[in-house]
């Protein structure tokens, strides 16, 4: 991802997934960076970081996306991620 917006080095949380940015009209895939961070001085929230690789798209400029959550909007967030993968992985089992 050369025009990255994100920082990425080993401490990213989650690089090189397949991504898709769906607009009205038109869906485009691409490998995406996923983020999760807090500052790191008197941390207050944290923010979740997306990124696909703007040379395999089209229609959008190169861009980030993020969102910050409180304390409890993490846990709800990491409970459904934990609810989804045990779906997938009852669903591969049977």
């Amino acid at each position: 991802m050369p025009d990255r917006i994100m920082t990425v080095n080993a401490f990213t949380t989650l690089d090189l997934l397949d991504g898709v940015a769906e607009g009205h009209g038109f869906e485009e895939e691409a490998m995406a960076i996923v983020n999760v961070s807090t500052p790191r001085s008197d941390p207050d929230h944290v923010e979740l970081q997306l990124e696909l690789d703007n040379t395999d798209l089209d229609r959008l400029e190169a861009h980030a996306d993020s969102v910050t959550l409180s304390a409890a909007q993490a846990r709800t967030l990491a409970n459904e991620l934990l609810e989804c993968a045990e779906t997938v992985e009852s669903a591969q089992q049977s």
